[in-house]
């Protein structure tokens, strides 16, 4: 079972609508209410109950390369396991609205997840995987990842999380396997 959900983002009105916000817009896709400021957490946080069941959302507002401290702290303070947690965070290796689901495995260079896999000291999370595509050359990554999407990206993306939405109730009641299998073969 799911019980927390972390969208990975940069805070500031700068980057609200970059590539590297994926997670950010995701939760915002799913909350479209108040989101409480913690600073015990570095976060903004919300509660939805989805599945019969409260789901907190946790968006850090400390930069992506410093999100696990808050995903850390909201996790040892709720006592969510590692495995209850799904982090919500962009993929470059992905097309532009792909999205896959799956648990543990490494960083992908992703300084976010590097981040939260050491504060969290173990990679045993679930990961929502949505694609934003690569630029054509790695020196151009920085820039394509901060930058904002073009509207076919951002409809692509909508989509995605369309789908998923779809799925959520699976998801956070733990058949997350069959959902694994669904999205990732649909993409």
């Amino acid at each position: 079972m799911i019980k927390l959900i972390v969208g990975l983002g940069n805070p500031g009105q700068e980057y609200e609508k970059t590539r590297h916000n994926a997670g950010f817009l995701f939760l915002d896709y799913l909350y479209s209410g108040t989101w409480l400021n913690e600073s015990r957490f570095n976060g903004k946080t919300a509660v939805l109950t989805i599945a019969n069941a409260q789901v907190r959302l946790l968006k850090p507002m400390s930069f992506m390369n410093c999100s696990g401290q808050a995903v850390g702290n909201i996790a040892r303070y709720y006592k969510i396991n590692p495995d209850e947690i799904l982090v919500v965070h962009d993929e470059l290796d992905f097309r532009v609205g792909t999205v896959k689901l799956k648990k543990g495995g490494g960083h992908a260079g992703h300084n976010g997840l590097r981040d939260i896999i050491l504060h969290l000291n173990g990679n045993d999370f679930y990961r929502l995987r949505v694609g934003i595509d690569r630029p054509g050359s790695s020196h151009k990554v920085a820039n394509y990842v901060l930058s904002e999407q073009n509207k076919f990206e951002s409809e692509s993306m909508f989509n995605a999380f369309s789908n998923v939405n779809s799925h959520l109730e699976e998801i956070i009641s733990g058949d997350i396997t069959k959902v694994m299998n669904g999205l990732n073969a649909k993409n």
